[in-house]
C-alpha cells in the first residue's frame, strides 16, 4: 500500500503541475509523504520481526 500510494501522490503532483493546480500538487506531495510513512513503517516491522525472531 505504501509504494502504491507513494506513485500515486507523485502522479497526481505531476497532473496538478500539468494543469497549474497547487493544491492538486499539494494533495499529491502529502499522499506521496504518506506513502513513504508507511513503507518506512513496514520496513521497521520486518527488522523487528527478523530481531524477535532470532531471539
Amino acid at each position: 500500500m505504501g509504494k502504491t500510494n507513494e506513485v500515486a501522490g507523485k502522479v497526481r503532483q505531476a497532473a496538478g503541475k500539468a494543469v497549474d493546480n497547487d493544491e492538486e500538487q499539494a494533495k499529491g506531495a502529502a499522499q506521496e509523504v504518506k506513502g513513504k510513512a508507511q513503507v518506512a513503517k513496514g520496513d521497521a516491522k520486518d527488522a523487528v520481526k527478523k530481531v524477535v525472531d532470532k531471539a
